[in-house]
């Protein structure tokens, strides 16, 4: 039976619900050493295990070596902006969370702890992510409302010596850039030409812009629009920017080099690639405003679980190529392609921190894994495992050649590391679901 759009959406809400009634939770903790017997304690316990915290005690950096700390993520959530729905605190967050350290663990065999945190403002925030630090070997911020999100993701990077990401940032970002990297490859256009519009200023549109300019892309040719329209230095509301969301107002005196104003449909006039994160109600993006962009046009409509526009309208009103974040159309632009690989990369090298040059980098091997793109195929999919040590392997190179690097190797060497560790680990998988 064919489904209609929103029909699929249903019957995968009512799916959802019942998986969570069965299984009550997504992930499992098991031990990784083997137990025997009782005496068996005494070395993975008490009284022998506190050799090692003497160890420990004296090099602090020896937990990498003697713990799962190298292979530890913390999701942080206050659980103010999940997905499209909002805030709905930090309980209504952890079926996400869940996901979310499923997708890491299944994909890039990372251990992934969600830590949905009941806290009252930044500077809780703050102080609970160093406080929980000691085990984790990076930190994975998920579903924080914009613009504090850009606050604590600085703060974070800049007081401490783990990689801290924030997906709906950075991984969202990157990719949208390997997307935009294959599309525009496809149509013969080039990135220094390219007018793009971001329509929606949140987490990850503003986070895009700053990627896209470290990837070569010229920023005057890029024009953002928010709720009020488009984003430039004459608004009236530019001053009020400047105080409440510098991040925004910063994107406002740096690109639209045409100084392009008011309405969205301005905007869209001649684009080439439009990106939206916006609302998600289909229809947000109107078929007269695709039908005013530039030849062989490209639309990328991210919001979830609706986009901005179905794909089958966009494509009756002359796009190109159309991507959407859902699996089940074509061209799913989703941050699952690329933050197993990235942590599981910063963690086998043990890194100090995360950049847009790495990020960069990540985009263009994800990019460079469809050999032959088409319209209907321009980023990998989750079912391709072998993305994730390529990225891995890419990401871990460049922590080395950026100076962040706890632990050197060769790109082929990490790539084995990689794979070894995801392929030990979905192994574990098959086992696990043959009983």
């Amino acid at each position: 039976m064919i489904m209609k759009d929103s029909e699929r959406t249903e019957y995968f809400d009512r799916n959802a619900i019942e998986i969570s009634k069965k299984y009550k939770g997504k992930i499992l903790t098991l031990p990784k050493v083997p137990i025997t017997g009782l005496e068996d304690f005494s070395s993975l316990y008490t009284p022998g295990i506190a050799a090692v915290s003497k160890k420990i005690e004296a090099d602090k950096e020896l937990a990498y070596e003697l713990t799962g700390k190298w292979n530890s993520v913390a999701i942080l959530t206050d659980g103010t902006r999940v997905l499209g729905i909002g805030n709905v605190g930090p309980e209504a967050a952890i079926p996400v969370m869940e996901g979310k350290a499923l997708l890491f663990n299944y994909l890039g065999g990372v251990n992934a702890i969600p830590m949905p945190l009941v806290v009252k403002n930044n500077d809780e925030f703050i102080a609970t992510a160093k406080a929980i630090q000691p085990y984790f070997g990076g930190y994975n911020l998920e579903d924080i409302q914009s613009p504090r999100c850009f606050f604590l993701l600085e703060s974070l990077q800049k007081s401490m010596e783990i990689p801290v990401w924030h997906d709906d940032q950075l991984g969202t970002a990157s990719i949208i850039l390997a997307g935009a990297i294959n599309a525009l490859k496809l149509v013969n256009k080039k990135k220094e030409d390219a007018k793009i519009v971001f329509n929606g200023a949140g987490a990850a549109n503003i986070a895009a812009i700053y990627l896209f300019e470290a990837a070569g892309f010229r920023k005057e040719n890029i024009i953002a629009i928010d709720s009020k329209g488009i984003i430039e230095p004459e608004r009236a509301d530019i001053d009020a920017l400047m105080f409440k969301n510098p991040w925004k107002y910063k994107i406002a005196l740096e690109t639209n080099g045409e100084r392009v104003q008011g309405e969205p449909a301005n905007a869209f006039k001649g684009a080439d690639l439009v990106v939206s994160a916006s609302i998600s109600i289909p229809g947000t993006i109107k078929n007269e405003w695709v039908e005013s962009m530039n030849r062989d046009a490209i639309i990328f409509a991210l919001a979830n679980p609706l986009p901005e526009i179905w794909p089958g309208e966009a494509k009756n009103s002359g796009a190109k190529i159309v991507a959407t974040g859902r699996g089940d159309f074509p061209n799913q632009i989703n941050n699952s392609m690329v933050f197993p690989g990235v942590f599981r990369g910063v963690l086998d090298a043990r890194s100090k921190g995360v950049n847009f040059q790495i990020m960069v980098a990540a985009s263009q091997a994800i990019a460079d894994f469809v050999e032959n793109p088409t319209e209907d195929h321009i980023v990998p999919s989750m079912e391709d495992f072998d993305l994730f040590p390529r990225v891995a392997s890419v990401v871990a190179r460049k922590c080395v050649e950026s100076g962040l690097a706890r632990k050197s190797d060769s790109t082929e060497g990490f790539y084995r590391t990689a794979s070894d560790i995801i392929t030990k680990n979905r192994n574990i998988y098959n086992k696990l679901f043959d009983m």
